[in-house]
Order: C-alpha cells, then sequence, then structure tokens
C-alpha cells in the first residue's frame, strides 16, 4: 500500500515539474514577444535629425502621425481669470505686430491650424501665406511653388503683399514658419523699445557672409515698418534680385545693402531670446557637439551656464523653431 502511495506522490511531482516547466516557458515567450513589440516601436520613433547645415531643415515631416481634429487650447482659461494683464494689453494697443506665417497647401491641417488657434491670436494681424489660395482656411496664394528653394520667392512675394495690403495695419511685421512657437507679449515688451519708423529688424543673429549678420529663418525675424518699406522698394529699383534660394542669408544680405540695422535681440544679461531648434537643443548641455556649425555661426558670445546647454534660456523668450512640433511629435506647447 506504502508502495502504491510512493509512486503517486512521485507521479504528482513530476507532473508539477512538468506544469511549472511549461508555465516558465510561455511566461518566457510572452515576455520575448512583449520585448520585441516595445522595441520595434522605439526603434520606429526617429529623433529630430540635426543636420551639419545651417541652411538645411533639422527636422523633416514625413506627413505622418500629426494631430488629429482640433484642441481646446483655452481649456485652462479659468485659471487664468485673476491675473492682471495690463501691461500685455495695453502693449497690444502700443505695439502693434502684423505676423505672416510661411507655410503649404500640405501643412495648412497639420501645423498652420495650430498657430491659428494659439499664439497667432495675439498678434494684431495674421495672415497664411502659402503657395495656392485657400479661401476657407484661410491662406493667401502667392502663386509660387514649393519647395526649399522656393522659400526666398515666396518671402519676397509676402512682404510685398503685406506692403500693398496691410502696410498701415501694424508698425512691425513678423515673419515665423508654420512650426513656430512665438510668445508675442515679449516679443512686444523687446519692440516698446524701438521706433518702427527706424530702419531695423531682429531676430537670432548669426554672422558669417554678411557684415553686420543677418537674422536666422527657422527662428523667424521681425521688419520695422521702414524696413519693410525698404526692401519691397530694393526689388522695385532692383537694388536687391533673387539671387539665391538661401532666404535668411539673401535677405540679410538685402537688408545691409538698403542700410536696415541688424538689431540686438537680445535680453538685459545677454541671453538670447529667439531660437532655431526644439527646447532640448538649447537647455542640454552637450547636446549640440562643439563641431556643429551653431557654435561658430551666433553673433555674440554665447552665455553658457553649468546646468543648462550652450545657449542658455532668457527667461524673455520671444521664438523657437519646432517649439510645438505639431505633428503629435513633441507634444503640446511649452512656454518656459
Amino acid at each position: 500500500m506504502s508502495e502504491i502511495r510512493f509512486r503517486e506522490m512521485a507521479s504528482k511531482s513530476w507532473l508539477n515539474i512538468l506544469i511549472f516547466l511549461c508555465g516558465s516557458a510561455i511566461g518566457f515567450l510572452l515576455c520575448s514577444q512583449l520585448f520585441s513589440i516595445f522595441l520595434g516601436e522605439q526603434g520606429d520613433t526617429q529623433p529630430n535629425v540635426l543636420h551639419n547645415d545651417p541652411h538645411a531643415r533639422h527636422s523633416d515631416d514625413n506627413g505622418e502621425n500629426h494631430l488629429e481634429g482640433q484642441m481646446n487650447f483655452n481649456a485652462d482659461s479659468s485659471q487664468h481669470k485673476d491675473e492682471n494683464t495690463d501691461i500685455a494689453e495695453n502693449l497690444y494697443q502700443k505695439v502693434k505686430i502684423l505676423c505672416w506665417i510661411m507655410t503649404g497647401p500640405q501643412n495648412l491641417e497639420k501645423k498652420a491650424k495650430h498657430v491659428k488657434a494659439t499664439w497667432g491670436q495675439r498678434c494684431n494681424k495674421v495672415l497664411f501665406m502659402s503657395s495656392v489660395e485657400n479661401k476657407d482656411f484661410p491662406a493667401v496664394g502667392l502663386k509660387t511653388k514649393e519647395g526649399r528653394d522656393q522659400l526666398y520667392w515666396k518671402t519676397i512675394k509676402a512682404f510685398e503683399y503685406v506692403h500693398e495690403h496691410y502696410l498701415e495695419d501694424a508698425d512691425w511685421f513678423l515673419k515665423a514658419d508654420d512650426d513656430t512657437y512665438v510668445i508675442l507679449d515679449n516679443l512686444r515688451w523687446l519692440l516698446s523699445k524701438y521706433d518702427p519708423k527706424e530702419p531695423i529688424y531682429f531676430g537670432r543673429r548669426f554672422k558669417p557672409y554678411v557684415k553686420q549678420g543677418y537674422m536666422s529663418g527657422g527662428a523667424g525675424y521681425v521688419l520695422s515698418k521702414e524696413a519693410l518699406k525698404r526692401f519691397v522698394d530694393a526689388f522695385k529699383t532692383d537694388k536687391c534680385t533673387h539671387t539665391s534660394s538661401i532666404e535668411d542669408l539673401a535677405l540679410g544680405k538685402c537688408m545691409e545693402i538698403i542700410n536696415v540695422q541688424a538689431g540686438d535681440s537680445r535680453d538685459t544679461t545677454g541671453k538670447e531670446t529667439f531660437h532655431p531648434f526644439v527646447p532640448e537643443h538649447h537647455l542640454i548641455k552637450g547636446y549640440l557637439p562643439r563641431t556643429f556649425w551653431y557654435w561658430n555661426y551666433n553673433y555674440y558670445p554665447p552665455v553658457e551656464l553649468q546646468s543648462k546647454g550652450p545657449f542658455a534660456d532668457s527667461n524673455w523668450n520671444i521664438q523657437h523653431w519646432t517649439l510645438i512640433q505639431l505633428t503629435g511629435k513633441s507634444g503640446p506647447p511649452l512656454v518656459f
């Protein structure tokens, strides 16, 4: 009898061991599958690419993974009901800025509509400049082709359009891309110290190729009313011509020819307020290698903090290129 019980117990032990081994094998296979899926998703996520070329785009939008639908960017407005906005509102009336946004038919719903729903509302007037007219959005049709080699043509035609139709509606004229975030209140604070009747423009100042420097196209730039008048007139009188497709450099050369001053947009501590890259590129120390062109292009010496990246951010930041990546890659707007 005891022998029979012993065999039964041995049989049960082997059965338990077999069940344990099968369960372990199944668990291992499930875990390996989950890890494979996770790593595959990580591999599919492309980081922002920094090209070692100052006139190349630094993030490629393939048109996928953009935000769908319309976000309610005013959902938390009740939290700000007790804020004192007197200074901002006074500057809104005193420093009138027309913003024109460089965009294209393919970006109206992916990018431009988010500019329209957020910081574009703080402009005194906002226009969206495209190659093709869109009356529903609306967007102005400049009758140009799309592509990087068309950027300067679009810029020239956009400023000519603004000059013809809206010259008296503003004192300052801002050009920004559709993947840029602009803090208009800080921009007005900067411009309030200057006379729009003076020939001057502001942006992120680079130093090569032009004696007085030129403003980065990625960070955007803003022209005084007098600067706009001179720029448009220069193409009528052939003082300036379309000699290059490199928009920011070509515009900078024209500005120097027509004696429009390249202004200093830094704050009182020497920190930059216009930024051509996404925040992490500026804030994370060591993110930009010393061999990167950016170190040599900046007109002013960088203010570098131990805890921050190569160009410490000002409390009076004005612009970031792709501060919000509006293709779903970087999340909601960041203001700091």
